[in-house]
Formats: C-alpha cells, structure tokens, sequence
C-alpha cells in the first residue's frame, strides 16, 4: 500500500476543467468529516455480512420466486438465477475492490464521483436514494400482502396504512431501531437476519425431505414436476405470440427480470463500509461470505421450489391474477399441496419476518446514501447532519416519510402495487449495478493509467476486466428488455414503472453536467490518494486498540466467524 501514498495522483480539481465543477469538489470533499461529527464505525464482520444478506434476501425469493416458476417452469427459473447470480458475483467483486482500497463513508456514489464524473456520481446516488425510496413502502405492501393470508376480511389499509394502529406501530419500531445508532441497529439486524437464514436452511431441509416422499401423503416426488405437462420449461404469453418456442424463451427471459429483482440488494455491502470496523481486512470477508450465502439460498431454494411446486398451479402468486396473500409464496403451497397442517402458518409468521427485517435495513441503506449526498455537496446540507451516535437523522425521518407510498394499494391491488414496485426497484437497482461495474472499469484504467498494481490492492477482484465488462453488459441488456411483456398487449402503467428509471437517470446526469459542466475525469488525473491516509490512520488506531485487547478466546473467535 505504500506505493499509493508515494504516487500522489492529482486531484478531481486538476481534472475537471470549468471552474464550477472545480469550485463544488475540492480535495475537502474527497476527505471524511472526523467521526464525532459523521458516521461512526461500529459494524463488525458479521453484523455487515448479516445486514448484507437480511436487505437481500425478502420479496425476491419468498414470494416472486412463484412468479417465475410459473413463467419459466423449474429448469428455466434455475437457469436464470444461476445466470443472474454470475452477474451479481462479479457485481460484489467489483465493489469489494474499490471499497477495501478506499472504505469512505460517500457509498459507491462517492466511487463513481471520484473515478468517473461528479455528474455520474450524483447520478447513480440519487438513482440508488430513489430505489430505497420505494423498496421501503414495497416491503411493507409485501408484509400486508403475507398477512392477508390469515384473513382477507379486513382491508390492506387496516393492516400496513401508515396511521393504521399497526401500521403506526411498525414503522415506528422501525425508525426507533435506527435511530438508536448502529451498534444496536447491527445487532438487532445481526439476529433478525440469523433466523432468516435459520428459516432458509429449515425450509430447503423440508423441502428435500418433502420430495424424498417425507410428507402426509408419503409421495416420492422427485423430478415429476420438470416433465411433461408442467416442466421443464414455462411457456409464457403463448396465447398471445403463438409460437410455442418464442413463449419459452419469453419465460426464460422472464426469470431473468425477476431473478434481477431477487438479487438485487446485495450491494448495500457498498453502503456499509462507511461504518465498518477494520474495513480493509473485513469488508472482503463480508462479501466472500454474503456471495456463498445468497448463492446457497437463491440456487438452492429456486432449485427446492421447482421440485416441490408445479409450474402450472394457479395458487402461485403472478402480479396480475393472484388474490390471496402468502399463497403467494411457493414454500406455503409446497406445505399445501401435500397436506401438511400448520407448518404453512409457521412458515407465513417467518415471511412476515423476512419482509419486515429488509424494511428496516432499507432504511438504514437509504439514510446512508442519502447522508453520503450531502456529504459531498450533492444533497441539501441539512442531510449530513447526524446525532450523538453518528445517525442521518434528517435523512432517516426523510425516508421513513416515504413509506407512505404504501397507501397506493387503496386504490389497486395490493399484488398490482407489488408488480409497481418490482419494476421501479429492480430497474433502478439494474442502474445501480451498471454503474458499480463502468465505475471499477474506470478505477482499473486509472489504476494502470498511473502505474499503479493492483497486486498490492487490500482486496484484488477475480475475473477482471472481464467480469465488470461481463455483469455491465448482460445487465445492460436484462435491463432494456425487461419490460418486453408490457407490449404484449401495451399496459401503460407497467410499461411507465418499468422505464421510468431511466430516463430519470439520464436527466440527473444530463441535469448536473448542464448546471455545472463538468467533464468525465481523464484516468491519468483521477485521484486515488486524497482521504486515503485518514482512512488508514483510523484503521490503525482500531487495530491497535484491539492489540491490546490480547488473544481472542476460542469462543470469540467463533462468534466473530459467524
């Protein structure tokens, strides 16, 4: 690393050539505020890993999981979260190596700020704040969603309205976790998240005993599903291009969209490394391990679900037919179909968990992003403000206010509102990745462009340059044809959720270059130096005291693996 310090690159204000943009980043803005007055670093390895895998894993896999396998059958819906897991792989990878290097407290927006463009970082932050704008309220509509499985009797509003006794009582909760400071938050989230994955492997161990014939009506039903007439591929919107080899590619292409949308959230390892302890050493750890979880989880438990449910069973959750709840969730109609009793309950009481587990970290990324903003000029100040335990505070109540996006389920249905939702979040989180990837490009050519290794980086990413150029075109090209179905026949309302992001993005880079005309950073005069040696004195400080500490316990140890 001590080449990085020697080498001092020149700063954003030497690349940008008109004098506004050089008048809003100055080598101040590339520095962190002290921690008394910002974010402060309390998130462990574990906690991070946890958070990480808690914000990932909610909707995508417990309940849209049923729409692909309904479109794609069980083989297409395996592909196409195996095919979506290598992009968001190299995704992880790609962000692992900029954050080791240089663990600010800006986000991944900071990243593209400093190696790209001041435009293209305000773009993608303010993209990635507009995504946890919407994801919150989304997985609120998800919990009312789960729990009008118990009772359809009472309406959405009673259950998830933001001045419902319920729905108050949540979001309060909610906001009350975060805005403890995020020591109590990282626990709180740490435990949460464990029983997730306590429920993940209880459900993928059900499932095999399940298919192995361990069920009430003793039946083996091993690979009955992939055959003829239900697998192993789906044939989606047959009826309307009558051709049965184009519907089973449109079905393939579907589990795409919706594997995009699962695995989407696994980034807000990004987000984190600003309130990480030693995130040099602990950030590649969290990333190697959330990566083999979420791989685990989503392979395995799509794979478990193509066994247990048949692709044609209408009680699957698809966005515009279904009206029930947690039949919703293809682990409950697995539990259904062969006559298991209560599990399905138990099951539903953990989703409900899932939901609103994610809900509370997408806070918490949100807030973050915001702050990170603010921090770098690019929001309203008052949003890098924090209180005495280092929390956003303007910017958490900002996006707990938005959780009344919720109410749109008054005016359509809950499952219409959940299609809404998955649109605008899997396209902006699509953005996100894209930019993730064009940003660690960017970063290796300045890498290179100065005569600097990336052998002596904390973290080196595998497969590169071929994995960001891999993960940023095939998401490219998810991402463009996402909203095919949306003209078969045209529906405005999916075609404008599915879209929007785009444009929206466009016009926050196009908008910031306009005002302030700033150029893309040439890679000879990107700054890879400035903030750097603050960050590896505060580093050393943690170490140091840990020293002191004296040997971890065996017990300690173990903990700290977790």
């Amino acid at each position: 690393m001590a080449e990085y310090d020697e080498k001092r690159a020149p700063s954003t204000k030497e690349s940008v050539s008109d004098a506004p943009a050089e008048a809003a980043y100055q080598d101040e803005h590339l520095v962190d505020p002290k921690e008394e007055e910002s974010l402060h670093r309390d998130l462990s390895a574990r906690q991070i890993s946890m958070i990480a895998l808690g914000g990932a894993i909610g909707t995508g896999l417990i309940i849209g999981s049923g729409t692909a396998l309904v479109r794609g059958g069980p083989l297409g819906i395996l592909l196409g979260y195996s095919f979506v897991g290598l992009i968001c792989y190299f995704v992880m990878v790609a962000l692992g190596e900029m954050s080791a290097y240089l663990p600010h407290k800006k986000g991944f927006a900071g990243y593209a700020t400093r190696f790209v463009d001041p435009a293209f970082g305000f773009a993608l932050g303010w993209n990635y704040v507009l995504k946890y704008l919407i994801v919150t309220p989304n997985n609120l509509n998800a919990a009312g969603v789960v729990i009008q499985y118990w009772t359809q009797r009472v309406n959405m509003v009673v259950w998830m309205g933001n001045f419902s006794p319920l729905g108050l009582r949540i979001l309060t909760e909610l906001f009350l976790v975060n805005l403890l400071g995020v020591r109590v938050f990282g626990e709180l989230e740490f435990w949460f998240s464990s029983i997730k994955v306590i429920t993940l492997i209880g459900l993928l161990l059900m499932g095999i005993i399940i298919d192995l014939g361990g069920n009430p009506k003793h039946d083996r039903i091993g690979f009955r599903y992939w055959d003829h007439p239900n697998g192993p591929m789906g044939t989606y919107l047959q009826a309307q291009v009558h051709n049965k080899n184009l519907a089973i590619f449109l079905g393939f292409w579907s589990t795409l969209i919706n594997a995009l949308f699962a695995f989407i959230g696994t980034e807000l390892i990004g987000v984190t490394v600003g309130e990480a302890q030693a995130p040099r050493r602990n950030i590649p750890i969290a990333i190697r391990r959330t990566f083999v979880r979420i791989v685990v989880f989503y392979i395995g438990g799509v794979f478990i679900i193509g066994l247990l449910v048949p692709s044609t069973d209408q009680a699957l959750f698809v966005a515009n037919k279904s009206k029930a709840g947690a039949a919703a969730s293809p682990f409950v109609v697995a539990t259904t179909l062969v006559g298991i009793k209560v599990l399905n309950h138990i099951i539903n009481a953990c989703i409900l968990v899932f939901v609103l587990s994610a809900a509370n970290s997408d806070l918490y990324i949100g807030s973050r992003t915001l702050y990170g903003l603010a921090v770098q000029g690019q929001a309203p100040r008052i949003f890098a403000r924090v209180n005495r335990m280092g929390v956003p505070y303007p910017a958490l109540i900002l996006c707990t206010c938005f959780c009344a996006l919720v109410f749109l389920n008054l005016s359509a249905g809950s499952s219409t509102v959940f299609g809404w939702f998955v649109n605008l979040v899997s396209t902006f989180g699509a953005i996100t990745w894209m930019c993730i990837c064009y940003t660690h490009i960017r970063f290796m050519n300045a890498l290179k462009a100065q005569g600097l290794s990336r052998d002596s980086l904390p973290y080196k990413a595998p497969f590169q340059p071929f994995g960001s150029w891999f993960a940023l075109g095939a998401t490219a090209i998810i991402t463009l044809f996402k909203g095919f179905d949306t003209f078969i026949p045209f529906t405005k309302s999916t075609f404008v959720t599915s879209y929007i992001a785009l444009p929206a993005f466009v016009s926050f880079w196009g908008g910031y270059k306009l005002y302030y005309r700033s150029h893309v950073i040439l890679s000879d005069k990107v700054d890879l130096v400035t903030g750097k040696k603050e960050i590896d004195e505060e580093e050393e400080r943690f170490n140091h005291a840990q020293a002191l500490l004296g040997p971890k316990t065996r017990w300690k140890r173990i903990w700290d693996s977790l």
